[in-house]
């Protein structure tokens, strides 16, 4: 990571956020312990080796659940719009609500955050999860199922903005492999939920089965954080007593930086979100079996994993991303192109670039914590480039669909994710070179 320029007053970023001896933290950000420096209410101290591995742990089993509540339902979803009788509409806007959710409730991370520590808020996260995906798999009501999907995605939401932030407290000079290992986590999950939930299912004899174990996954990633979670009224307390005046928020809606994470972030999803939406079917009408397309769409994922590691690492060695932006540009447009013209004969080739190209997603989780020198920064930035983000990608699969129901070819869609591309890789530029969010926010 490049160093700020010369000149330029920077704040030490925090490894411990609470008390002494607290690895994981109490303390809400803003807050601060009498008799120590403060940054995004974390005291200037590096943690032992032991709680830095408890964080680490606990970080990556939530990362375990970060999508597998979405891509369990997705691999289920004709069973479940049988077993529930939902309407064609509502089966659409189940396929919908995930981006919504994290659109809409990653927007008030920030605000809980200054209220609640982030040991506190990853505990509720994950109950809500688990209470989510339990519940949901025991109704027999369409929309108690619509309600405790929205309980389990409020929690995986505010788990999207707390990690990179973590990330920045406690491995500020590891920026790029803890982001790295939590979004090979995160993908690791999403593909063994999406090839098991409907082997779960057979096995069972229902697909309640298949959606309801991810909740004990869930239950286990509450264990690492629970004992911060249970001190934090008491540290918060102590915190109170000795506060100063917490300093202004940071706005990345009013910058420049701000926008182009949103934009690169909206941009990579929605090009991601299309993929695992539309890509199997795309192989089927070229002439593939359906399970020769689903191993297809299957190997996107699975490629992703070692990338998902590899790429935030190369991010923080770089002084200026252009070199990795450019060469994922690349890949997707090969990859697209070959859709178009060939998708039969160099499918497993287009497969290979496709996950090159999703390569974009653990980078621009790295350049968040990169692009922001403190705590508060980081989470400011995380929730409106993810917020508004998935705003953005929310139009994906829809626009898809419906340019390929209209032409009846993949043509016009493949044309579309070429144009959402450019907007990707235009922003792309904006965040390659060292800057910082709070020099401009």
């Amino acid at each position: 990571m490049t160093p700020p320029p010369a000149g330029t007053p920077t704040t030490p970023v925090a490894t411990a956020d609470g008390p002494a001896g607290d690895p994981i933290g109490d303390t809400p950000l803003g807050s601060t312990s009498a008799g120590h420096a403060v940054v995004g209410g974390s005291a200037d101290r590096t943690p032992r080796a032991t709680g830095g591995l408890l964080v680490l742990a606990g970080m990556l089993l939530v990362a375990l659940n970060l999508r597998a509540a979405v891509t369990s339902l997705g691999a289920l979803l004709d069973e479940v719009r049988v077993g529930l009788a939902l309407s064609g509409m509502m089966a659409g806007f189940v396929t919908t609500l995930p981006t919504i959710a994290f659109a809409g409730l990653g927007a008030a991370t920030p605000w809980l955050v200054r209220r609640l520590s982030p040991a506190r808020l990853l505990v509720l996260g994950m109950l809500a999860l688990t209470i989510g995906q339990v519940l949901r798999a025991v109704t027999g009501s369409a929309v108690v199922f619509l309600l405790t999907s929205a309980l389990a995605l409020a929690g995986i939401a505010v788990a999207n903005i707390l990690l990179p932030m973590l990330v920045k407290q406690h491995f500020p000079h590891r920026t790029g492999l803890v982001t790295g290992a939590y979004t090979m986590a995160l993908t690791v999950g999403t593909t063994v939920a999406a090839a098991s939930a409907v082997p779960v299912a057979h096995a069972f004899g229902s697909w309640r089965a298949g959606l309801g174990v991810w909740a004990g996954l869930a239950a286990v990633a509450v264990l690492p954080w629970l004992p911060a979670a249970l001190r934090a009224r008491t540290a918060a307390r102590r915190a109170t007593r000795g506060a100063t005046a917490p300093r202004p928020g940071i706005r990345p809606a009013r910058t420049r930086l701000g926008w182009a994470m949103a934009v690169y972030f909206g941009a990579q999803s929605l090009s991601g979100y299309a993929i695992m939406g539309w890509l199997a079917q795309l192989f089927r009408d070229s002439g593939f079996q359906p399970q020769d397309a689903g191993l297809l769409l299957a190997g996107v994922t699975a490629l992703g994993v070692p990338i998902a590691l590899l790429m935030p690492a190369l991010a923080g060695r770089l002084g200026n991303l252009r070199p990795l932006v450019f060469s994922l540009t690349a890949a997707s447009t090969l990859a697209y192109l070959g859709l178009a013209l060939a998708p039969r004969g160099g499918a497993v080739l287009w497969v290979v670039l496709l996950a090159l190209g999703q390569g974009a997603f653990p980078l621009i989780l790295a350049t968040i914590g990169l692009r922001a020198r403190t705590a508060d920064g980081t989470v400011a930035l995380s929730a409106f480039a993810q917020s508004t983000g998935y705003l953005i990608a929310a139009l994906g699969p829809l626009l898809v669909g419906i340019l390929y129901e209209a032409t009846g070819g993949w043509t016009a869609p493949i044309g579309f994710l070429l144009v959402a591309l450019a907007m990707q890789t235009s922003a792309g530029m904006v965040i390659a070179r060292p800057r910082y969010i709070e020099d401009e926010g």
